[in-house]
């Protein structure tokens, strides 16, 4: 497995930095023709390599005005993405193949026609194909490609960081980048050009990192996301408490921080419409900018990953297999009824990074991620597997009277989701509930097992047993 690793440079002049963002910005333009020529149904079947030899037989890659090495390198990555792109496509017309009512060899002939990319044959495929499949467009002006034998490193007479030479534009003039630490980075590498920084980014194997070496528990455990918290595992305890506080008190600063300067914004348009461009120009210059607002988010965002890495580190600890919602679908809800406050922080909300911690931690330790269908999981009581009624954070059972950590209860039913026949991962939320109803239905009324008893959520909570009278 690799993982990827970020460098940066350190006192970067201002004449280097601008000769790499004229190199960027011509890429660009590469990648830009690529999209434009090869982001549809024309390039599905196009290989980068068929690509860079029709664009050498056509002259095409000679107006692009950069070394040969750099656009084919940015040729490969952008037919990358596009099929990146043709994958997520497909993805969702399996899930449409997979409920249609026809037989097996059928299904598997679709299947087959999916993967080698011969979709465009058949009608249905190409009809559903053409719904989830929109044509893209390139909006990255800012990144170069370097191939690993493209590019050196050294550090100078009196050792320390190392530096990075690159190519540049001409021919044998090389980019020299001071960077920021002492390791030397290997394999491909990919610059990205923010805010008069150069980020350095490549891959490591994970079985070089010193948490790779961490033996993974034996266990079994469910979790649930959360957002006062990272997550809440069956067994009740809340990893990463610190989340809510860290992103309720940013999405706060940044609205106090939008409502000063659209004041200030203010001020240089009334200064404009009276004439006096001069001031404008102070402020946009003075007040206006966004190399603060970028530093500040740069820093909290690393907060956060190392929150979220260390919650998900915890769970490891004690589990060889963690069971799990899959935390890349769309956000979903009402948002007339949560109010402005709370989209604005929800907007916030770091589950793609929790999904990316928990698929690399679990696969560096050797334990096992089950993805499983969390519809109605927070509102089920795990004693009599029955829909009780929510009250904020807190899950009353209507049978028994049990009151659970709405958080909890979610973690235990996620783990009882594995394996379940009926309720799957791609099965609707309607018909899940459907099923839970049924279930309950067939149960009679029984007291709380005391197998399952709510915990104390690791102490940030107490959640007490009360009887909850017939409603």
């Amino acid at each position: 497995m690799k993982v990827t690793r970020v460098a940066y440079s350190a006192d970067l002049n201002a004449s280097k930095y601008a000769r790499l963002v004229e190199q960027a910005r011509r890429l660009g333009r590469v990648r830009s023709e690529v999209w434009q020529r090869y982001g549809s149904v024309s390039g599905a079947r196009l290989s980068d390599r068929q690509i860079r030899d029709m664009w050498l037989a056509e002259g095409t890659a000679a107006r692009f005005g950069v070394l040969a090495n750099a656009w084919k390198e940015t040729l490969r990555d952008a037919v990358a993405d596009i099929a990146a792109n043709r994958s997520a496509a497909k993805a969702e017309v399996r899930k449409v193949v997979n409920g249609l009512a026809i037989d097996v060899a059928e299904r598997k002939r679709l299947f087959v026609m999916l993967k080698s990319d011969t979709w465009t044959d058949d009608p249905m495929l190409s009809r559903h194909m053409r719904k989830h499949w929109r044509r893209g467009r390139n909006r990255t002006h800012d990144q170069i490609v370097v191939r690993s034998d493209q590019y050196r490193t050294f550090t100078l007479a009196d050792g320390g960081d190392v530096w990075l030479a690159v190519p540049g534009l001409v021919r044998r003039q090389m980019v020299r980048i001071p960077l920021n630490t002492a390791v030397a980075p290997t394999g491909t590498l990919r610059l990205i050009l923010r805010h008069h920084r150069v980020e350095v980014h490549y891959q490591i194997d994970a079985s070089t990192l010193k948490s790779s070496a961490r033996p993974a528990g034996s266990r079994e455990i469910g979790i649930d996301k959360g957002y006062s918290e990272v997550l809440t595992d069956s067994d009740g305890v809340h990893h990463g408490t610190e989340l809510g506080a860290l992103l309720s008190a940013e999405s706060d600063h940044r609205r106090n921080k939008c409502l000063y300067r659209a004041k200030i914004r203010s001020v240089a348009e009334k200064a404009i419409a009276a004439g006096d461009r001069g001031k404008a120009e102070r402020i946009a210059r003075n007040n206006l900018g966004t190399a603060k607002r970028h530093r500040r988010s740069s820093r909290w965002q690393q907060t956060v990953r190392t929150a979220t890495f260390r919650a998900v580190h915890a769970v490891v600890d004690k589990a060889s297999m963690i069971a799990a919602e899959d935390l890349t679908k769309t956000f979903t809800g009402d948002s007339r009824r949560r109010g402005p406050n709370v989209n604005r922080r929800m907007a916030a909300w770091t589950k793609g990074i929790t999904a990316e911690a928990l698929a690399n931690v679990s696969e560096r330790r050797g334990s096992v991620l089950t993805l499983v269908n969390a519809a109605y999981t927070s509102q089920v009581g795990p004693c009599c597997r029955a829909l009780g009624r929510r009250s904020g954070d807190r899950l009353h059972c209507t049978r028994c009277g049990v009151v659970w950590h709405a958080d909890h209860a979610a973690a235990i039913n996620v783990l009882h989701r594995v394996g379940d026949p009926d309720i799957t991962l791609h099965t609707s939320h309607q018909r899940g509930k459907r099923i839970v109803q049924e279930r309950a239905d067939r149960q009679p009324d029984q007291t709380a097992d005391p197998g399952l008893q709510p915990s104390s959520g690791g102490g940030e909570r107490i959640v007490r047993r009360s009887r909850v009278g017939s409603r």
